[in-house]
């Protein structure tokens, strides 16, 4: 059902085939319904620092990590870069707005998928831009056994976030593998961005507000509404990948 796409990417990017083993996640608005948390707290906690940003915004920024954020808000309201200090008092006063929010529920369909996944003898990994101290156990404790710390990329592990595309370049690395074996599933255009310029086939979930063009125009290869879809289609994406 997926050829079409597949020989596309292929052409694309000069690849010969794809032989799947690893499936990079990520995590904010794929594996959690996080994003409403984010988009608040980014936009409540920057008024007390003279920077503007909307919920609607923080979904276009989304997968930068919390610096590269700050510094595009600080030259758009202060005209001139954050500095490294400003960029941590701020992010503190986010991630403190961000705590005090309840606790984002798993994705629909996403740990049916992740055990598909694993049972198809794939790797799931994380890639992030998230620098959450808890994610760990926040994954270990919702998705228990299905990802190991050392198959994980977070803003504590790259020096450009997304949509540069060293996220899913390290994740390559971490797993030993090459572009064309490995899935990347991604909510957001700068993820999307990231994982296709790292030559992934890149699969968009809007599980957000934003239109569907959006994602595409950032270069998706598959575009699902939401986690479950993906997870109904798994079978069909496993045989056309393997």
């Amino acid at each position: 059902m997926f050829e079409a796409e597949k020989d596309k990417y292929l052409m694309k990017h000069g690849f010969g085939a794809t032989r799947l083993k690893a499936v990079l996640f990520d995590m904010d608005g794929v594996l959690f319904d996080s994003m409403p948390n984010h988009a608040y707290s980014w936009s409540h906690a920057m008024t007390q620092f003279g920077l503007h940003i909307t919920p609607e915004e923080a979904y276009m920024h989304e997968g930068r990590t919390g610096g590269g954020t700050i510094d595009l808000l600080a030259q758009r309201d202060w005209g001139r870069r954050a500095t490294e200090e400003e960029k941590q008092t701020i992010y503190k006063a986010k991630s403190d707005v961000f705590s005090r929010c309840p606790e984002a529920p798993r994705m629909p369909g996403t740990y049916e998928l992740l055990k598909k996944v694993k049972a198809d003898g794939f790797t799931p990994m994380v890639v992030t831009g998230s620098g959450q101290v808890s994610l760990i156990d926040r994954l270990n404790h919702n998705f228990p056994s299905v990802f190991r710390r050392d198959l994980m990329v977070t803003s504590f592990d790259v020096k450009y976030g997304k949509p540069n595309p060293e996220p899913y370049l390290m994740g390559l690395q971490k797993a030993g593998i090459q572009p064309w074996e490995g899935l990347v599933v991604e909510n957001a255009p700068l993820g999307v961005q990231a994982g296709v310029s790292a030559g992934i086939f890149t699969i968009a979930v809007n599980t957000g507000p934003l239109p569907d063009k959006v994602l595409i125009d950032a270069g998706a290869d598959l575009l699902f509404p939401s986690m479950q879809s993906l997870c109904e289609h798994w079978e069909e994406i496993r045989k056309t990948f393997a």
